[in-house]
């Protein structure tokens, strides 16, 4: 069963093609042919500019964490031997600290259903049982539904879309480079837990993740991707200024 066939999930589906359409006419005369694409990036501005509450609730959770985490080190230490005794004192922890371990959670669960139906947008040739027109319209010769994959694979749009999906892809391992390097924890913000070292690396490199999947996914989700990445960089470098990540001093040590 398809889950975006259901009637409210349709609905919500049909009404952001209409807008994104509707977007597009609009811009046409000003942009001609890439009409639909700058409707693809103006559209996403849009949705990132309403999540910035969750991006504020994520950089607030990751200050808590990093405050936290030298007092978390203590507890591991001082509780090694004992898992019970460290999880009741790592709950105790956090209600002193009117905190929660799950602050970040929630701010991801609130962005999954608005993400996916942009995805949904930009993947399904039928919706509402109408074509979707979105994924016939071109950038620089390449329609909006084709993959970097797929193109190869056919011979189809080849210069032209290993151009247009090159540049797109560099940008994106470019914006996710940045991002490793500007964002890197601080030692003491690190995560605690053992291996902790290592999920930083595997994190910085899931920053190159979104890369590649712009190489199977249609050209205006790869386009939804680098807008979000640019944003999200940018986002967070504003929040941590306003929310710095420093660890807390103020804990004993045994």
């Amino acid at each position: 069963m398809d889950l975006f066939s259901l009637p409210p999930i349709s609905a919500t589906l049909d009404a952001a093609h209409a807008l994104l359409m509707g977007v597009a006419s609009l811009m046409q005369p000003l942009t001609g042919g890439a009409s639909a694409a700058i409707a693809v990036v103006m559209l996403t501005l849009l949705i990132r500019a309403i999540l910035i509450p969750t991006g504020i609730a994520q950089a607030k959770a990751e200050q808590t964490r990093a405050r936290l985490a030298p007092k978390l080190k203590v507890l591991q230490r001082r509780h090694k031997n004992d898992r019970e005794r460290l999880q009741r004192e790592t709950m105790k922890l956090y209600a002193d600290e009117n905190a929660s371990p799950f602050a970040g959670c929630l701010p991801v669960l609130i962005q999954a259903p608005v993400v996916g139906i942009i995805y949904a947008l930009f993947l399904h040739t039928v919706i509402a049982g109408h074509p979707n027109e979105l994924l016939a319209e071109q950038l620089f010769g390449v329609p909006l539904g084709a993959t970097l994959v797929g193109s190869i694979g056919s011979g189809a749009w080849m210069w032209p879309a290993f151009a247009v999906f090159g540049v797109v892809i560099v940008l994106i391992v470019a914006v996710a480079e940045i991002t490793r390097r500007v964002l890197r924890l601080a030692p003491a913000a690190a995560p605690s837990t053992p291996g902790g070292e290592g999920m930083l690396r595997v994190a910085g490199l899931l920053q190159f993740g979104t890369a590649v999947a712009a190489v199977f996914v249609p050209l205006a989700a790869g386009l939804y991707l680098l807008v979000t990445v640019t944003w999200t960089l940018v986002q967070r470098l504003i929040l941590r200024r306003r929310f710095p990540a420093e660890p807390s001093r103020a804990f004993p040590t045994s």
